[in-house]
């Protein structure tokens, strides 16, 4: 997708991500309505007052490392419970009670147990990925499903070692989801129905990347990052338009899309990153790599692109880089290492430039003034407990959705 102005972003919804427009403030789907983790919001706190934020509610939630979508008021989140079911919740915003909820038999052990992937949802119905496989429309209404699937079974994809991870994408009136078997790649299925639009060729195993959509040289391609590398298919056909090999290994972040064709691609666990080239010769597409960046890598989380720098968490197993800021050649710029460690936690790009970033260790939120000067913090507040608080934030209205293995929140970052 082209790189708008954020003014121009608040009115109109360059994507068409739903059949009907969403309000400005949702944040209806994974990583935001852009799918890359900003918000258009601006106004909020740019410091925590004593005590920290105010916490609007909370409520308990079973094993996960799913984020939460917001729209129309209701927050919708995937929960998971004792290992014998997925649970789809639907929780009232102001009030913080649950309205409703839809659950499935979901049995089997997965290391790392819980929920993975955030719900998309469109003005009629909600989309859900669970961990093994199972892909369902709930109507929003009747609260019961429209059409189910399996993206394991339906298309002989292999579930990868830490379960099925990717979020459903909504592009007009289709679902995007990537079973990426030997024999498929991304999937187009219509929402009303399920009825298959179209289907892509294999661009290689699945891994933990949810697709996202972009706009090339004026052509919508769906890109997918998986263990051989990145990949893109036309987001009219299917067809499948280019390929870059990068060792990505095991790949949770998708790309971050630096303008004009040019993407960002990185990985954990030693993989490193890279900048390419996307481009349209004819009917030939091109990705041509033009810098790289040795074992340093994003984990989780895929990187924030500000003012032609780029800000990621690179903590692994096998490294603590800390946040980090790359400049648009992949080259390091600062790092903050463990002053502060930030593991592996969700963080949301603001309107006003501000990021919001939670330390997946601590379960300390930060306050970021994004720089390529040096790492700036203008506050931190405790607000989580636990480990592996490594699930997406969502902001909605001023309103910041996070949690941790136990637990979901809602904390009021208006001043």
């Amino acid at each position: 997708m082209r790189r708008v102005d954020r003014g121009v972003w608040a009115m109109v919804m360059v994507l068409g991500c739903t059949a009907a427009v969403a309000a400005a403030a949702d944040w209806a789907q994974f990583m935001g309505p852009q799918g890359d983790g900003t918000s258009t919001e601006t106004g909020l706190l740019r410091a925590f007052p004593a005590g920290g934020p105010k916490v609007l509610w909370t409520v308990p939630l079973g094993r996960g490392y799913g984020g939460a979508a917001v729209r129309d008021g209701k927050v919708y989140v995937l929960d998971r419970v004792d290992q014998e079911k997925d649970v789809l919740r639907c929780i009232d915003v102001a009030s913080g009670k649950e309205e409703w909820n839809f659950a499935y038999s979901a049995p089997g052990r997965i290391d790392h147990d819980g929920s993975r992937s955030t719900p998309a949802v469109s003005e009629k119905s909600v989309f859900i990925i669970g961990p093994l496989g199972q892909l369902h429309c709930i109507d929003r209404t009747t609260h019961q499903p429209i059409w189910q699937k399996n993206l394991l079974n339906d298309y002989a994809s292999k579930r990868p070692n830490w379960a099925v991870a990717q979020s459903p994408l909504l592009y007009k009136d289709l679902v995007i989801v990537a079973p990426q078997s030997g024999s498929v790649g991304v999937v187009a299925l219509e929402q009303a129905t399920g009825k298959e639009v179209w289907k892509s060729g294999p661009i290689g195993p699945m891994a933990y990347a949810t697709p996202l959509v972009l706009n090339i040289d004026g052509v919508e391609q769906i890109v997918v990052v998986n263990p051989k590398g990145a990949a893109a298919v036309a987001a009219a056909d299917g067809k499948v338009l280019w390929e870059y090999a990068h060792p990505c290994k095991i790949p949770v972040p998708n790309v971050t899309s630096l303008g004009g064709g040019k993407l960002f691609v990185t990985g954990g666990y030693n993989a490193g990153s890279a900048v390419i080239q996307v481009s349209k010769n004819g009917e030939k597409w091109t990705a041509k790599e033009l810098s790289k960046l040795a074992l340093i890598g994003g984990h989780c989380h895929p990187a924030l692109f500000f003012k032609d720098h780029l800000y990621m968490l690179c903590n692994t197993n096998e490294r603590a880089d800390g946040m980090v800021c790359l400049d648009t050649n992949a080259k390091v710029v600062w790092q903050t290492k463990r002053n502060p460690y930030l593991c592996k936690g969700g963080s949301i790009l603001t309107g006003d430039g501000l990021m919001y970033v939670m330390d997946g260790e601590r379960g300390e939120l930060y306050i970021v003034e994004p720089s390529p000067a040096g790492f700036k913090s203008l506050g931190k507040a405790k607000l989580l407990d636990g480990r592996e608080i490594w699930g997406p934030l969502a902001l909605s209205d001023g309103k910041l959705i996070i949690r941790d293995q136990t637990q979901m929140k809602c904390v009021d970052l208006k001043p």
